[in-house]
């Protein structure tokens, strides 16, 4: 059965929540032993993840754990201030010591993407769940072993590639792509033209004092201090993350994947590079494309950091073609647009719950149009947490989607396709390609193996 017929039965994806069964499982959770969570990274995300989960049940944060002095003891604060217990959470500088306590059952990571692995590892060796910011990790090699770790000690992760439980771009995976609306589906394109890279060039300083840069660093190249680096610039730097592609592409890549019921690319090629920034600090592209072949679809990505986005309604986006319609889908909202008579445009957008939580009006920083989307990847997270399955954004889904955005880069600066095994998790006939799907560690830190999980 091709994919196109799997979808139009509606035979592909069953792995969405509704809103009913979120409720359910929400209420479940009140009803049980409240779980004991530790958050490691408490800045912008950290903060947003874990304060959408105290909103869906009534866990006690016990741990709160970053390198920034200031940023942790402002993390605690408002931790005591949202949770139940009004208890202020123990706070830690080294995640290890954190995770040596042994007493967490639920882990949150939403560092810097360089230091997502190791940490997520010694967590689930720790015998906690955990929930990790996407990308997985900042190379492939890191990625494929916290898939291994999470399977060799049976421990739920959810990756926070939130598309796939945001409520109206749910509806229009059920309504428009497995009502079979598209019709046949054999291309996708995906995009970002947002002005998000940092664009400064700001000399190097010393860092600030309630700052440990050493440790901020870890496993990555140690580079001079610069302000733009912290707190959340640090994305303008390769040394710690894959750019706009590792960020923004990874996204809407899932949530095509996720819609289309699509595993691994066979072959990812890249194009691109610094083409009109060139002043700025930031060593991450300001222009990039990148095609990802899955044999009878393929999926195309292009983002620009300057000029205008083609579709000004959809600058970060997903459009999947049909030859009965198109979808066009954003985190804001979605459109299905027909081709012919008969069938009737469709339309959803962003749900906003202030209704249901209306501290989400005053809080710093929040997404709120994303809201409800954390909230329900948390609460399916939460109820695989308690009936030990997969969840929607299961850590091998986020693998293959961070893992193929970390091949785009390594085909863009190899200038050459890939063609990806997915068994061996090698590219086939190309070893310096392989050679980069792991990056150098800084010493004493230690690369992850697969192989020491199998």
């Amino acid at each position: 059965m091709k994919r196109r017929d799997f979808l139009q039965t509606g035979g592909a994806a069953g792995l969405a929540l509704s809103a009913s069964q979120w409720s359910a499982y929400a209420q479940a959770e009140l009803d049980a032993k409240p779980k004991r969570v530790g958050l490691i990274g408490t800045g912008w995300y950290g903060k947003i993840d874990l304060l959408r989960l105290i909103q869906v049940s009534p866990v006690e944060v016990v741990s709160l754990c970053d390198v920034d002095r200031k940023m942790l003891k402002e993390a605690g604060e408002i931790v005591a201030s949202r949770q139940k217990s009004g208890k202020t959470p123990r706070l830690y500088h080294d995640y290890r010591k954190m995770l040596a306590e042994k007493d967490l059952d639920i882990v949150l990571i939403a560092t810097p993407d360089h230091w997502h692995a190791l940490p997520m590892i010694e967590a689930v060796e720790a015998g906690a769940d955990v929930y990790v910011q996407k990308p997985t990790g900042v190379d492939v090699v890191e990625s494929q072993a916290m898939v291994a770790a999470a399977r060799k000690h049976g421990r739920v992760v959810q990756v926070g590639t939130q598309r796939r439980s945001t409520p109206h771009l749910i509806e229009a995976m059920n309504e428009v792509v497995k009502a079979g609306k598209l019709g046949n589906i054999a291309h996708a394109e995906i995009c970002c033209y947002y002005h998000m890279r940092n664009r400064s060039n700001h000399a190097d300083s010393a860092p600030p004092e309630n700052l440990d840069f050493d440790m901020w660093t870890g496993p990555a190249p140690l580079r001079p201090y610069n302000q733009i680096m912290h707190p959340r610039g640090w994305r303008a730097f390769m040394e710690y993350s894959n750019g706009i592609v590792g960020d923004m592409c990874v996204h809407m890549l899932d949530a095509v994947r996720w819609m289309l019921d699509l595993g691994w690319p066979t072959h990812v090629s890249s194009t691109g590079g610094i083409l009109v920034q060139k002043n700025a600090k930031a060593n991450t592209t300001d222009t990039q494309s990148a095609s990802f072949d899955f044999g009878d679809i393929t999926v195309d990505w292009n983002h620009r950091s300057w000029g205008a986005a083609p579709d000004p309604e959809y600058p970060w986006a997903l459009f999947i073609y049909g030859d009965k319609g198109t979808l066009k889908a954003s985190v804001n909202k979605y459109e299905f647009i027909p081709r012919g008579k008969g069938a009737k445009p469709m339309s959803g957008k962003a749900v906003i719950e202030f209704d249901k939580y209306p501290e989400d009006e005053k809080e710093k920083d929040i997404e709120t149009h994303v809201a409800s989307a954390v909230r329900g990847h948390m609460t399916d997270f939460l109820a695989r947490v308690a009936d030990r399955g997969r969840p929607v954004a299961d850590i091998e889904q986020g693998h293959i989607s961070s893992a193929s955005s970390i091949l785009a880069n390594i085909a863009l600066d190899l200038g050459r396709t890939l063609e990806w095994d997915p068994v061996a998790g090698r590219v086939i006939g190309d070893p310096e390609a392989n050679r980069r799907l792991a990056r150098p560690y800084r010493a004493p830190w230690e690369h992850p193996d697969p192989k020491k999980y199998a």
